[in-house]
This record gives structure tokens, sequence and C-alpha cells, in this order.
């Protein structure tokens, strides 16, 4: 494994999303618009792509080294069983402890969403998910495990910066609340070493969380 091929590979996946989050809207007129924020998911996309580039011609690594397999139907049951646990038992009881401590919930990102159409935000869950999970579950956490010697701190790199990116949008204590979840995330992509389960579940909490009540307040 080529270690500065691992070494642009982590520039990419830690810092790219928080970057892109941060910064990415400034390089269009209108940055509200919905073809800046289209180019943004496809820029995102592409963070993922060039990953896998890096993996598998910088690296000469198999996919299989970020956890990615054959497509098997136990990936997708196990990552909709994990995703219910997370809206029905984990997300009720962080929203509970949210309030009793009175600090800001997830409100003023839900907002900035409100304005898009449901199948921009359905594609920006699905990429979100998708690239989130490749980026810091399976590559950081990975790679930065590797070369620290400790899953331990590998890991809790990875969920530092996977907050980071969550901070434009949502706040610094929604973003907090990113890295408690991305920690159940990881503890269960350890104990699975699957990464698709861990993007089924991403995605369907997500769809939980920002498709189905934009779809309810619709109607």
């Amino acid at each position: 494994m080529s270690s500065l091929s691992t070494i642009i590979g982590l520039c990419f996946a830690l810092a790219g999303p928080a970057l892109l989050a941060r910064f990415g809207s400034q390089f269009f007129r209108n940055p509200e618009s919905l073809a800046s924020k289209i180019l943004q998911q496809i820029a995102l996309a592409m963070l993922f792509v060039i990953i896998l580039g890096i993996i598998v011609f910088g690296e000469e690594q198999p996919l299989s080294s970020i956890g990615l397999h054959s497509l098997r139907w136990q990936s997708i049951l196990w990552g909709l069983i994990f995703a219910s646990f997370l809206v029905f038992i984990y997300s009720p009881l962080l929203m509970w402890s949210m309030t009793k401590l009175s600090f800001v919930g997830f409100e003023k990102g839900l907002a900035k969403l409100t304005p898009l159409p449901v199948w921009y935000l359905i594609l920006a869950v699905v990429i979100g998910g998708i690239v989130e999970e490749g980026l810091y579950r399976g590559y950081a956490a990975e790679r930065l495990s590797l070369l620290t010697g400790s899953y331990w701190i590998g890991c809790a790199l990875s969920l530092i910066a996977f907050g980071l990116a969550h901070v434009p949008l949502w706040g610094w204590i929604p973003a907090f609340t990113t890295v408690l979840s991305g920690c159940l995330l990881t503890l269960f992509y350890l104990g699975t070493g699957d990464l698709l389960t861990a993007i089924v579940a991403h995605i369907a909490t997500d769809c939980a969380g920002i498709i189905i009540p934009k779809v309810t307040s619709t109607k």
C-alpha cells in the first residue's frame, strides 16, 4: 500500500466534505439556487469517486479494504434493522435529552431545507449516506487505524472530522449529536465489517428525519 496515496486519500476524505460544506457555495453567483446545490452534490459524489480511484489505482487495494463487498440482501436487512433502532430508540432519547438541557435542535438546519423540492432532498440523502459512510466510516477510519495502530484513535479522528463537516449546515450542538450517531454507526460498521449496512442505515435514518417530514408537511 502506498503511504503517499493514503495520505492524499485521507486529505480528500477528512477535509473534502467540510471544505465543500463551508466554502462550496462561494463559487456560485447564487449559492441558494437549486442548480448550485445540485452541483455541490455532484462535487460531494466526486470525492467518493476520487477515493475509490485512490484505493484501486494508488494503494492497489481491494474495495473490501474499506468494507465494500458484493451486494447481499443481509446487508440491506441489517442496515434497516439498525436504522429502526436509530429512529425509534436513539433519536427520541436524543431529542428528549436536548430538550431537558435546553439545547438548540435541528430546527435551523431543517429550515434551510424547507424550500427545496422532495426529489432534491432524496438525492442529497442518498449521496450523503453513500459518501459520508464511504469517506468517514470506510476509508478514513480504516486507514487512520492502520497509520496509528489503533482502531480507537483512527475512529476518533474520523468522527471529529465527521462532526466538523456538519457544522456549516446544522450548527455546533446538532453537529455534536452527529458525532454521537456517528459513534453508533462506527461500532455497527466495525461489528459487521460491511460498509453497505452502514450506508443503508444512514440513508434510511435520514429519510425518516428529513424526507418523511417534508412529504407529510406538503399534504
